[in-house]
């Protein structure tokens, strides 16, 4: 593995089988991928394709069945599921299709989520951290607005801050604009480019939105299980 600091995620010869035995099958078929610093990726390609099995990988969700995954220099085959749990909480940031925010709580306790877990902030310091990052997502005036009475698209933008609590150097999301309308995702977009600029996070986004696919550093296609020229 390379140890170029630039070098957020780096992936050799993934492969991964669903099922068992007779009915196993090859969803991964030897995926490599290098993400860097300040860039960001798109993944594209039909359903069933592979997209969020690779995505689940990259996020240490799931092992490959072989191949390699590195995150910041770290070999992750080399930690047990208590270490991969904490180290994924404090490298990785995750914004999905769905938001899974707590509606009872507010955005700020919402954003505060993961810093709780993570345990390295004290309550002021959460607080000042979360009020930070929801300003960054253009929110900072609804910092105690309890997530319920958000709209769609600025639950979503909660949801991107708390992936940020913890200062990740890796973004994943999944489709994090699929039940926005167009001015929204575009929105949603723009929000998330800008943090992968000045944040220095490496930004990896599965979308079948072309628009927002054409606007990324980079567009990988993917195709049964590969990726495709």
């Amino acid at each position: 593995m390379s140890l170029d600091p630039d070098i957020v995620l780096s992936c050799e010869g993934l492969h991964r089988f669903l099922g068992e035995e007779e009915n196993s099958v090859h969803v991964l078929k030897d995926v490599s991928l290098q993400l860097h610093a300040q860039r960001v990726y798109a993944i594209t390609g039909p359903s069933g394709c592979g997209k969020s099995t690779l995505l689940y990988l990259l996020g240490l969700l799931d092992r490959p069945d072989s191949g390699t995954i590195s995150i910041s220099g770290q070999d992750v085959a080399e930690l047990d599921d208590s270490e991969l749990s904490f180290f994924r909480n404090q490298e990785i940031g995750f914004v999905f299709q769905f938001h899974f925010l707590f509606k009872e709580f507010s955005a700020l306790e919402n954003v505060q989520l993961p810093m709780l877990r993570a345990g390295r902030l004290s309550r002021a310091e959460m607080d000042d951290r979360a009020a930070y990052l929801l300003d960054q997502v253009g929110l900072g005036d609804k910092l105690d607005r309890n997530a319920q009475h958000l709209s769609g698209g600025e639950q979503q933008r909660v949801a991107i801050a708390r992936a940020l609590a913890n200062d990740p150097r890796l973004l994943l999301t999944d489709e994090p604009t699929g039940n926005l309308d167009t001015a929204n995702s575009h929105r949603i977009f723009d929000v998330l480019q800008h943090i992968a600029r000045e944040t220095h996070l490496a930004l990896l986004i599965v979308t079948h939105n072309a628009q927002i696919a054409n606007a990324c550093d980079l567009v990988l296609s993917m195709e049964d299980g590969r990726f495709i020229a």
